[in-house]
């Protein structure tokens, strides 16, 4: 049955993004009295459609991969005569102002959903493992810059890093970038930052698939450093501390927190002596790991100690301001890579389309729902983006030809108009292709 998750993941992103994308255009044209024909999520053939008392059609369609709020509009050919109703008003009758503002609703309305989905994260909280390096590869910018392997990245580019997610997109947005990126890096359990530069040139430009973190040097590590003591644990009565790193057990050196766990589990009831390095001095402890059941009959040991990790957790105020900082960040960080895009920096091989939302959002749905929201906000920020873009057909497109009257004083005419539709539909359709090009290109 796994396989029906992707394709549900997609639908169930879709119809979050384009519902709230289409709602925020259609309370903004009930606001202004113009009449709304349909709402629709979807297109094609409706599967399920109600009316309201107002006459709007409320349909769900068959093809989901977007939808519409049709307006009563004269420039409907027929519209007029089949649909309008004493008393209606029609969009070509709205002042530009009106119809400019309208049209900003849904990518407005894209950033407010965003908004919502970090604060709900921030207030409810998200435990992430810290960034931690291993050792850096011999000649890697890293090694050459002289990092300490088992130190935690605090901050890229003085971007706040609490987790690995963090140091990727922070990476991603100096994509084609020369100069240096600033890693600031701290002693687990230390306050003290230090901050290093690494030179870049004109890094990753066009290429199809950067490998980000490796090409500076920098190997996740999850090394055997004390982030919580479980109260009561034989941990605990052993006299193990935060911040304390397990060196040796029983005189074999340890060097990951997996092999601290092995080590642990294979002996049940078992005095382990072991070698910790508490701020810079060695200390020897004895623990009893406690047996626990395990699959089947076996017993595994246990001492009650977790890894360190970083709490990303705010109160409902403090989360407000943080989740527009969120949405702003991202927001900046998808220009910058469409600039890029642009240019020549970064490779257009990393346009998505439909087939790769489905593994993002089903892959993001199999790590928890917390993990499925972070990408439902990105998405949505990358949807308010896109439909901002001075391109014929999609919202940025009516806001130019809604500036242009209202600084010309007269609408765009009806020829330039069409025109613009024409090259904004070509537009727009080879990206769509070019996406899911790149999307069966990644599957084979």
């Amino acid at each position: 049955m796994d396989f029906l998750l992707y394709p549900l993941a997609l639908i169930v992103t879709l119809g979050v993004l384009v519902t709230f994308h289409e709602l925020g255009h259609f309370v903004l044209a009930r606001r202004s009295g113009v009449r709304v024909l349909r709402f629709s999520v979807g297109f094609g053939r409706p599967i399920w459609m109600r009316r309201d008392r107002h006459g709007t059609e409320f349909a769900i369609a068959a093809i989901p991969l977007g939808g519409y709020v049709r307006m009563l509009d004269e420039r409907e050919p027929g519209a007029i005569e089949a649909e309008r109703r004493p008393g209606d008003v029609s969009f070509n009758e709205l002042s530009v102002w009106w119809r400019m503002t309208i049209a900003f609703g849904g990518p407005v309305a894209n950033f407010i959903l965003a908004v919502f989905i970090y604060w709900v994260l921030f207030v409810v909280g998200t435990t992430t493992l810290a960034p931690m390096l291993g050792s850096a590869p011999e000649g890697s910018p890293v090694d050459l810059a002289g990092i300490p392997a088992g130190w935690e990245i605090a901050a890229v580019d003085g971007t706040p890093t609490p987790g690995w997610q963090q140091v990727t997109m922070a990476l991603a947005g100096r994509l084609g970038d020369s100069g240096s990126i600033a890693l600031d890096v701290r002693r687990p359990g230390s306050s003290i930052e230090q901050r290093y530069e690494l030179p870049v040139s004109n890094w990753h430009r066009g290429e199809d698939e950067p490998d980000l973190l490796g090409s500076l040097g920098i190997e996740p590590s999850l090394p055997p450093v004390v982030g919580e003591v479980l109260p009561d644990g034989p941990a605990s009565r052993a006299g193990f501390r935060v911040w304390d790193r397990v060196v040796a057990v029983d005189g074999d050196e340890l060097d990951t927190w997996v092999q601290w766990v092995e080590a642990v589990q294979q002996a049940p009831e078992r005095t382990l002596r072991v070698t910790v390095d508490r701020e810079g001095s060695m200390v020897e402890l004895t623990v009893l790991p406690d047996a626990r059941s395990a699959a089947g009959d076996t017993q595994v040991g246990y001492v009650g100690l977790a890894p360190h990790t970083n709490d990303i957790r705010y109160g409902p105020i403090d989360a407000v301001a943080r989740s527009f900082g969120e949405t702003g960040d991202k927001t900046l960080l998808t220009l910058g890579l469409l600039k890029k895009m642009v240019t020549g920096d970064v490779s257009m091989k990393n346009l998505s389309g439909p087939i790769t939302i489905a593994k993002v959002a089903g892959d993001s749905a199999r790590s928890g729902w917390r993990f499925f929201f972070s990408v439902l906000a990105l998405l949505s920020i990358s949807l308010g983006v896109l439909n901002l873009l001075p391109i014929p057909i999609l919202d940025g497109g009516h806001i130019l030809f809604c500036a242009v009257e209202a600084v010309t004083g007269r609408p765009v005419s009806e020829n330039a108009q069409a025109i613009g539709t024409q090259v904004g539909l070509f537009l727009v359709a080879g990206l769509m292709i070019l996406a899911l090009y790149n999307d069966i290109s990644r599957l084979f």
